[in-house]
């Protein structure tokens, strides 16, 4: 059996069932998951290697820009599941690519 969260498992669990309990990041991080088809190969109570820390997916929004104030009231249909490495990287390229344009204003010593 397979670990759940202790909170919003009505929600989760359907996340998980229609995903395979694997994160379902198709290169939004930034990592094109190429040697897995395009798909990150963690999942759900898996290592992350031979070496590495335990995988806990979470369903989160499909989209990495929606506002946390947003994402707790999507149903279900809207959410994937990501394992934590995805998900962060994928926040900050959303982020990185929405940084507003640079200033047009002259520098402090420009004038």
């Amino acid at each position: 059996m397979k670990s759940q969260p202790l909170a919003a498992v009505n929600t989760w669990l359907p996340v998980m069932e229609a995903a395979g309990y694997r994160c379902q990041c198709t290169g939004e991080c930034g990592n094109p998951h190429a040697k897995t088809d395009g798909r990150c190969p963690r999942e759900h109570d898996g290592y992350t290697s031979k070496h590495g820390h335990l995988v806990r997916l979470m369903a989160a929004p499909a989209e990495p820009s929606t506002p946390p104030t947003q994402a707790v009231t999507l149903p279900a249909s809207d959410l994937r599941a990501w394992c934590p490495d995805c998900y962060t990287a994928a926040i900050r390229r959303t982020r990185a690519q929405a940084a507003p344009p640079a200033d047009d204003a002259p520098g402090l010593f420009e004038l």
